[in-house]
């Protein structure tokens, strides 16, 4: 377990921490009291679990004399997020790193790793009931991140890894990463898999401008191409049993994975590009894929829903950078869902797949 104080804070999606006004939180307005909602699905209590929460070790950031810019929502003052959970009825939350460290060495990103993951166990079980996370590891070297898993799922009790959508140019399909993809099947972890950031990603300035695209748009489309070479390059059929969770309802993918089931059709000839053994609207629904819920409308929940079903479906809310603070009431204002959909997308999934209770070894 980790030794001494880890204060732990809340970092930007597109890496630049973003400040926050004087006196405001995200997600709850200053006023408003802080006495904890909670969710009953037709009169049954419901425990609800955020998938997609960010944070930062200030300590790891501290060894590349870097600051997590966000003091004002760093866990020394947890109070504030758990007012914040108990305005919108999150009972838990999933809390992951967004990969700052990948064009770490060895040494330096093996003392990182330590330091954040031990921090986040700290955290968790501190607050057992409100948090669980998911260890972080340096891709970059996969050997090393296969001993960062084992250390911090079986000795910390970290509940699966969270990872970027490439590394260092490469894509997660390619083979190198392999034995770290054959740790978390053998262990029967969920990968949270959030996208980096698309400076890179798109020539032209064309991001840039009105709108935030980077983010609007850059980060679904980071989060497409990443599953989309996951798919075609078969590491998902190499690799069965793997469990991942694609944020911001998977990007793109599921909205138009017909044309990606149609270029196989289309040009039979570029088959020989394409690894998959199935057509890529298969994966939405065999159990290796999952999607947080933040699509923003009922209708786009519907439709996402429509494509996967609704047990691959789990809320996140993107804390503390407030694109929503209403993903339990989109789940109960969706139509056309059961108790027992409504119960798995609040919580039950997420419970599932964390295997909450369970002692992983």
């Amino acid at each position: 377990m980790a030794k001494g104080n880890q204060s732990i804070g809340f970092v930007n999606c597109d890496w630049h921490p973003l400040r926050t006004p004087e006196g405001h939180s995200h997600g709850i307005p200053p006023e408003h009291p802080t006495q904890r909602r909670e969710v009953s699905v037709n009169g049954t209590r419901t425990r609800t679990i955020d998938i997609h929460a960010h944070c930062v070790v200030p300590e790891a950031l501290a060894l590349l004399e870097k600051t997590p810019e966000r003091s004002d929502l760093s866990m020394e003052d947890k109070e504030t997020r758990i007012a914040s959970m108990d305005h919108q009825g999150l009972d838990m939350a999933a809390l992951s790193i967004n990969p700052w460290w990948y064009d770490l060495d060895w040494e330096i990103s093996d003392e990182i790793i330590r330091i954040q993951n031990e921090g986040l166990a700290e955290i968790c079980a501190n607050d057992p009931e409100r948090f669980v996370a998911f260890a972080t590891v340096a891709l970059q070297h996969p050997p090393l991140a296969v001993r960062q898993i084992e250390y911090g799922v079986k000795e910390l009790g970290l509940r699966g890894i969270n990872v970027g959508c490439y590394v260092n140019g490469l894509e997660l399909s390619n083979p190198i990463f392999h034995p770290i993809w054959a740790k978390c099947e053998e262990l029967d972890l969920l990968i949270f898999m959030h996208p980096r950031g698309t400076i890179d990603m798109v020539t032209g300035d064309r991001l840039t401008g009105g709108g935030a695209l980077a983010n609007t748009i850059g980060n679904p489309l980071e989060t497409t191409i990443a599953l989309s070479h996951l798919i075609f390059e078969g590491t998902l059929d190499h690799f069965p049993g793997l469990k991942i969770c694609a944020v911001h309802g998977g990007g793109y993918f599921a909205s138009y994975a017909h044309r990606s089931d149609a270029v196989i059709r289309t040009f039979p000839n570029r088959r020989v590009q394409s690894l998959c053994q199935h057509h890529p609207t298969h994966y939405l629904k065999n159990g290796q894929l999952y999607f947080d819920s933040i699509v923003f409308d009922p209708d786009a929940l519907r439709y996402l829903i429509s494509q996967t079903g609704p047990d691959r479906i789990m809320i996140g809310t993107d804390y503390p950078f407030g694109w929503t603070t209403t993903e339990v009431d989109l789940v109960m204002k969706t139509e056309g869902l059961s108790d027992d959909e409504r119960i798995a997308i609040l919580g039950g999934t997420a419970a599932r797949l964390l295997r909450l209770g369970e002692q992983v070894s």
